[in-house]
């Protein structure tokens, strides 16, 4: 008898492993939708046994809108808002809000400025009030401005240390045209945000409060509350800005045709990171469920293509993944990783050999079963909170999606097939086009990588200081090994960007939207 059979025999051990089970039944909550007379409109999911609410009023104006002379003054001025206000200063609103049991926070990112607040059902009417006061009469006290800028300015030295963050900086540096607004971090660069101060924040500002384009959005167990009524009684007076930001198209063209190898050379780094793309798709695309399931099999999943090939084959890195990040206008699509500086040039030719294969060969039908029963499965545990489904809501806010993105989710990601994932991945893989940004040692990693011919290379000197050693890549967890935003993230859409230092989406990336 072997080892493994007695281990059967003791019960610790199964000869094989559990099958998926099948999807339990899940239906969203129903909606109520009203507009006010200004053109606001008002969203009310209502979810018994859910004693904590969650509100927000979402605009679709971000950092995508700001012009690229006053970068980061969106993501500023939202975190301005709770700073002080006609009745409250900083630390006055605090304590009103800690009276109520609420916690109220604003945000901007690319695609959106939000006002949200969390409060006990009970308290909603007074939480409502409260959000209205930071929404509608902020003062962006100069010396709180000051402040915040003074942090986004140590913030980008920082970032200037950080490999990972310098990677995604200088990725979408490569690929995005310079008078595209993705060609910089949303929260800005030095040279704009220094010139911010409280005038600028207020025009900024000033110019995006439309109550014509927003949304309310409420969630929770109302008991009978009428939302409606409240938000008639403190918003009805909001009107629209006289200059408001002009919606035009959004800029998202790429930098240049042809593949672009940049290195950017930290000497003694013992990591290099890799970022392998393109300028991606908008959340609006007609085969967004099709992308979905190819991104989970290409790299969302811990067992995608990408992570089995150069973490679990290979032994290249903790953790490697892809996807889009499906923004208003055309996000990156992005492959990353991050391994020991010797094998940075194989693992570089293995990413580019899985995104060709992925281009130039239909799936498996187990791969396509075990993304979608992924998708499909983990979609009703993304909306246990309230606040969960009020960023559900404010995610189809912001991208003008009907509410049957969120009904009809499970049944048209389950209909999804081998043909349509083939389609969705010879469309939007760009391989030849793709750029390959590398921060690591130059002088350790240029001969093999000039000897691969992948292409013209083309090194900058860093001066910030290498990585002190290696770092597990805890940031480049795998989508359902962390929390996800895109569309390898089982749920149907990104919520609302809740600040500019969220991962950006379908990869689970660092702590470092900004920088995207």
């Amino acid at each position: 008898m072997t080892a493994t059979d007695r281990l059967e025999l003791d019960g610790n051990v199964v000869a094989q492993r559990p099958t998926p089970g099948v999807p339990r039944p899940y239906e969203f909550p129903d909606l109520a939708q009203a507009p006010l007379d200004n053109g606001l409109t008002i969203l009310v999911a209502d979810l018994p046994g859910r004693p904590l609410v969650s509100a927000s009023v979402v605009i679709p104006i971000g950092a995508v809108d700001e012009p690229a002379d006053e970068g980061g003054a969106a993501v500023l001025a939202a975190r301005a808002l709770t700073e002080g206000t006609e009745r409250f200063d900083a630390v006055a609103l605090i304590e009103a809000s800690e009276r109520l049991g609420a916690s109220i926070h604003a945000d901007a990112g690319w695609d959106a400025t939000s006002v949200s607040i969390d409060v006990p059902t009970t308290r909603l009417r007074q939480a409502l009030d409260l959000l209205a006061e930071v929404l509608l009469r902020p003062t962006f006290p100069a010396g709180e401005v000051e402040r915040l800028r003074d942090e986004r300015l140590n913030d980008l030295l920082q970032a200037q240390a950080d490999p990972r963050r310098r990677a995604d900086e200088a990725y979408i540096d490569t690929i995005y045209a310079p008078d595209a607004p993705y060609h910089r971090p949303a929260g800005g660069q030095r040279e704009t945000v220094e010139r911010l101060d409280a005038d600028v924040l207020r025009r900024v500002y000033a110019r995006a409060v439309d109550p014509s384009i927003a949304t309310l959005v409420v969630a929770g167990d109302l008991g009978g509350q009428d939302v409606v009524a409240m938000a008639h009684e403190l918003l009805d007076g909001w009107s629209s800005p006289a200059s408001p930001n002009a919606s035009g198209k959004i800029l998202d063209a790429p930098a240049a045709t042809g593949r672009r190898i940049r290195v950017v050379h930290r000497p003694g780094s013992v990591q290099t990171e890799i970022r392998i793309g393109h300028p991606g798709l908008p959340r609006k695309v007609p085969d967004f469920h099709a992308v979905s399931v190819m991104s989970a099999i290409l790299g969302g999943l811990f067992n995608s293509r990408l992570n089995m090939q150069l973490r679990e084959a290979k032994g290249y890195t903790y953790g490697a993944s892809a996807g889009f990040d499906m923004r208003r206008g055309a996000g990156p699509f992005t492959a990353r990783a991050a391994v020991n500086t010797e094998v940075t040039v194989p693992a570089v030719i293995d990413t580019l050999a899985e995104l060709e294969r992925m281009r130039d060969t239909k799936v498996e039908a187990s791969e396509l079963a075990a993304a979608r029963d992924f998708l499909v499965g983990v979609f009703p545990l993304r909306f246990e909170t309230p606040g969960a489904v009020a960023a559900a809501l404010s995610g189809l806010a912001i991208h003008g999606l009907p509410v049957e993105e969120l009904l009809d989710y499970r049944r048209r990601i389950e209909a999804v097939t081998i043909d349509d994932v083939a389609a969705a991945a010879r469309e939007h893989l760009r391989i030849e086009a793709a750029a390959i940004v590398l921060v690591g040692d130059a002088d350790a990693i240029g001969p093999a990588l000039r000897a691969a011919g992948l292409g013209t290379v083309v090194v900058e000197r860093d001066d910030a200081p290498p990585a002190l050693g290696p770092i597990p890549d805890e940031a480049h967890v795998a989508v359902d090994e962390g929390e996800g935003t895109g569309p390898t993230a089982g749920a149907e859409e990104p919520g609302l960007p809740g600040t500019a230092d969220e991962p950006a989406a379908a990869d689970t990336h660092a702590d470092d939207r900004e920088d995207h």
